[in-house]
């Protein structure tokens, strides 16, 4: 019997290569770039499973395609919200992503991102590097203390409660968060959070405000010019969740004038496309999409997609099946 023909869109750790390899006639995008709507239409018609990552735009254009071949897109990653939900059951397909496996590696960028840009590291790196240091000196580069502060969370899935942990036992934060629906009690005292009764009252009360909500539909531009006013002065935005929950020319006008004090940010709208501003801050640090770029995180989501699409051709439900 033929091995189900599956296409990896980007390149993944060689060990979940090999053994993608082993148990399937796999495809390999090697020049690691990411692929067109012409070409993931096309490979729906060639390929039993693509295997997409969040540079990958499978959108209703895509979902077109025909005749369909393909059954299920094996998502490499949490986030899937670059995958038409709707357009992939109408047309039959399976959609999973990979859970739990990223979660510490996102919170810990997170925290990175809170850290560095509360204490100006960004800022100290380049002076440094551009040999503009002159040494030591009482007032120079002065940041915010992190220890003992609020952090706010929109959104108390996973990565907001690894977060709230590393910040409540490790800086003695006080954590509130806002959440759609109510968490189970004991991941709520497991940090000694306070639950808001909207987004609103977090932003106003938080020294830091984190992002873990989906980048759905609904929170496009979920914070925006009207909510960036509603945050202190010296507050910090954190965004490790999706670009688009942010209105980028919102965030960089409040940078820009003051408004708030800094931000951190992983993920952007359009990425890896940027917008020019974000450039001229000296108050935002920049990452380029880190959240769970640690080897023992990429291959483990790798093995997660590996262990869907087994499940799959076997004729099982896959474990982490979004549709």
């Amino acid at each position: 019997m033929s091995k189900p023909k599956i296409l990896v869109t980007r390149r993944w750790p060689e060990e979940v290569e090999a053994e993608l390899a082993q148990r399937y006639d796999a495809t390999f995008n090697e020049s690691d770039i990411p692929l067109s709507v012409a070409q993931l239409k096309e490979a729906l018609t060639h390929y039993d499973a693509v295997l997409p990552t969040v540079t990958d735009s499978i959108n209703a254009e895509v979902l077109s395609a025909a005749p369909l071949r393909c059954r299920i897109l094996g998502n490499f990653g949490v986030g899937y919200n670059h995958i038409d939900i709707p357009a992939a059951k109408a047309r039959g397909l399976t959609v999973t992503n990979t859970p739990d496996v990223l979660t510490d590696c996102t919170a810990d960028i997170a925290m990175l991102l809170l850290l560095s840009v509360a204490r100006r590291g960004g800022e100290g790196e380049r002076q440094l590097r551009a040999g503009a240091w002159s040494g030591w000196r009482p007032t120079h580069l002065l940041g915010t203390k992190v220890t003992g502060k609020t952090l706010g969370l929109i959104g108390f899935g996973r990565i907001a409660q690894a977060m709230a942990h590393k910040a409540r036992h490790g800086f003695d934060m006080d954590i509130i968060f806002y959440n759609r629906s109510q968490p189970p009690r004991d991941k709520i005292d497991a940090v000694q959070a306070r639950q808001c009764a909207s987004l609103e009252e977090v932003l106003q009360q938080a020294d830091f405000v984190a992002l873990h909500c989906p980048g759905s539909p609904e929170n496009h531009h979920l914070i925006n010019a009207e909510r960036l006013a509603l945050m202190k002065p010296g507050a910090y935005l954190i965004n490790t969740a999706r670009g688009n929950v942010v209105d980028s020319a919102a965030l960089i006008a409040a940078l820009q004038q003051g408004a708030i004090k800094g931000a951190g940010l992983d993920v952007y709208e359009g990425e890896p496309d940027l917008h020019p501003g974000f450039l001229e801050l000296e108050n935002a640090v920049l990452l380029p999409h880190l959240g769970s770029a640690s080897r023992e995180t990429r291959i483990a989501m790798g093995r997660r997609v590996l262990t869907n699409i087994d499940a799959f051709f076997a004729g099982q439900t896959p474990g982490d099946k979004v549709c």
